[in-house]
């Protein structure tokens, strides 16, 4: 940490830092990094339900990202063959996606090499720092996001 900065200032210079490396290293190649972001969310409903389908509306709540990006993002989704649209039953304005699951090898490819940084990074910073960056990083989610 800075002496010279406040503790404000330090913590959004980390903040910077570590959105930078994430944005910017080959952590998700092969796919954009908001196309990541957004698997990732279906990957993980579709690992707990076996269905892994998503509204529109709580992609855009859990990525904070503008709807725009989101529908963009989608498209460019959809296009790969990594996801499908899907209308509401009960309000067909509701757009859902799900995961095409014949090719989600596709994604777990990504997701695998995430992985892996990841466990690096929890060699490096030991178990204990990484629980508590979850527990922090949630902490400061839902403060932020309500």
């Amino acid at each position: 940490m800075d002496k010279n900065f406040s503790l404000e200032e330090n913590i959004i210079a980390a903040w910077v830092r570590l959105t930078g490396v994430l944005k910017n290293t080959r952590l998700t190649d092969g796919l954009q990094y908001n196309e990541a972001i957004i698997m990732n969310i279906i990957y993980r409903k579709f690992r707990e339900d076996g269905k892994g389908v998503v509204s529109f509306k709580d992609i855009v709540t859990e990525t904070s990202m503008l709807k725009s990006l989101v529908n963009r993002t989608i498209d460019s989704l959809v296009r790969r063959g990594l996801l499908e649209r899907l209308e509401g039953k009960v309000d067909r304005r509701t757009t859902f996606v799900r995961p095409v699951e014949e090719n989600l090898p596709a994604y777990l490819e990504v997701h695998e090499r995430t992985l892996e940084m990841v466990h690096h990074i929890v060699e490096i910073i030991g178990t204990d720092d990484a629980e508590a960056f979850v527990r922090l990083s949630n902490k400061i989610n839902k403060v932020l996001l309500g």
